[in-house]
């Protein structure tokens, strides 16, 4: 039996994993999927001091409450930010990290400074909200279920760096990484094209845009069972 702990993306919940939950747990895994602090389930927590920091907390927290090790920690999206700030706490605990189509930063490195395109006020008095971004989804059923589900994420998650005392191919984990080729983007393709060129990574794709848990839950059950 693995434990997996999945942890979505920005703007979104864990209901994102809701197709993929059932598909791991049909194998006799464990399957946490924390919610992040001010967006998806909890938003009703938002407010202007919600940050990267609050979020790592949320997944480390969950970790150590629950006492969970050796497990396949993934992060899907902004979720590779949060993941690796945990690593200084409970990389001892994880055996596998898998990014899923994410931002995988070094330390002092930012949403921002990944993808500087990404608009995000900053300053006294800027707005602390950010609106999601449009996402495409395979059918019109995914697209009506998590549209609406959808939140604005507060700014100082994405303008604040990532902590990492040690870089990731120093740590006492596997890791993985998986692209989804479907869609372009900047940041996600250097860190696909990182994995590659990296004998301690492995590397996946699968052809569908950037919703991955939602699109095509099935493919990306069957790759994180591979690593069970």
């Amino acid at each position: 039996m693995t434990t997996f702990v999945l942890v979505h993306g920005a703007w979104g919940g864990s209901y994102g994993f809701r197709k993929v939950r059932p598909l791991l747990r049909a194998q006799g895994h464990e399957v946490f999927t924390p919610s992040l602090t001010g967006i998806g389930e909890r938003s009703h927590l938002t407010g202007p001091l919600v940050s990267l920091t609050t979020h790592v907390l949320d997944v480390v927290n969950t970790v150590r409450y629950e006492d969970l090790d050796d497990m396949v920690l993934l992060g899907f999206s902004y979720g590779g930010m949060v993941v690796t700030g945990a690593l200084d706490a409970i990389g001892d605990r994880v055996r596998e990290l898998v990014y899923l189509d994410a931002f995988v930063p070094a330390d002092g490195q930012s949403v921002v400074s990944l993808a500087p395109a990404r608009d995000v006020p900053q300053g006294l008095g800027a707005p602390w909200l950010i609106p999601p971004s449009e996402r495409e989804y395979e059918s019109p059923e995914i697209a009506a279920f998590s549209i609406p589900r959808r939140t604005p994420q507060p700014a100082r998650t994405f303008s604040e760096p990532v902590r990492l005392g040690t870089p990731l191919e120093e740590g006492p984990f596997g890791l993985t990484y998986v692209r989804a080729t479907a869609e372009p983007s900047v940041a996600f393709e250097a860190a696909a094209a990182r994995a590659k060129a990296s004998p301690a990574w492995r590397y996946h794709e699968i052809d569908t845009g950037h919703m991955v848990p939602e699109n095509r839950p099935s493919e990306l059950a069957s790759i994180l069972l591979d690593l069970a």
